[in-house]
């Protein structure tokens, strides 16, 4: 029998309602991990808790807004009396907002996309990383994209967001490297999505991977073994 990466590890992902998170929720269920599935949309977690559960698996669900603050410290909080560590940390919650010239961004519109891509993903530092150090091998992954490296006109807040993520992320990786806590990032390339739906509403959606074929990175990412931290690994890249 294939050892179990992840079994009884305890795994927190945000965004996981569908596209890569649901992917890989069900992914780490099979790896054995307990999951604790936090997405605003709660019939997309109740539909991703009965797949995983015929697997033996009963998730942990948390159908919250993680732009509200209250509620994001209050989980943190469950999640510390209840498991006393977390073990992987996946931060894969991320909205596009429209692709339009950057002088005509509506300010709330702007100003929530970076709630949501930044702020919510630094409220996951702030919550949990002494819930990851409490594990033995505690793992934080972060889910990013190509365009926080690239020049291209229209992407405005999606872009800058991304591209403070990482900056945020890989300057947290610096802070904890003398630690037994590991921090990457992953930039998925092109995946079969909503998201990619709506940025490329033109595109034969079959010619890119679909999210199940981009669930191996997260796995090596969350393993004991793992060496690597404060780096940003590519898939599915051309």
């Amino acid at each position: 029998m294939n050892k179990k990466i992840l079994n009884n590890k305890i795994v927190l992902i945000t965004g996981a309602s569908r596209g890569i998170g649901a992917a890989v929720a069900k992914r780490f269920a099979r790896e054995g991990a307990h999951l604790i599935l936090v997405s605003r949309n709660q019939g997309g977690l109740e539909k991703i808790d009965d797949e995983i559960r015929t697997s033996g698996i009963k998730p942990t669900l948390v159908p919250i807004d993680i732009t509200d603050e209250k509620n994001m410290d209050l989980m943190a909080s469950e999640i510390s009396k209840r498991f006393g560590k977390i073990d992987v940390l996946v931060g894969n919650a991320a909205i596009l907002g429209p692709l339009s010239p950057m002088s005509h961004y509506d300010p709330k519109m702007w100003k929530n996309i970076f709630d949501v891509n930044v702020h919510a993903n630094w409220r996951l530092i702030r919550n949990f990383e002494m819930l990851l150090r409490q594990s033995k091998f505690g793992r934080a992954i972060f889910v990013t994209s190509g365009i926080a490296r690239k020049i291209r006109a229209y992407w405005g807040p999606y872009s800058a967001s991304k591209a403070a993520l990482e900056k945020m992320v890989l300057d947290w990786s610096e802070e904890i490297k003398k630690t037994n806590l590991k921090v990457n990032i992953i930039d998925p390339g092109r995946v079969r999505t909503d998201m990619r739906k709506a940025a490329y509403p033109g595109e034969n959606p079959q010619i890119n991977p679909h999210p199940d074929e981009v669930t191996d990175l997260f796995v090596q990412l969350s393993d004991n073994n793992l060496r690597d931290n404060g780096k940003i690994f590519y898939q599915n890249q051309k």
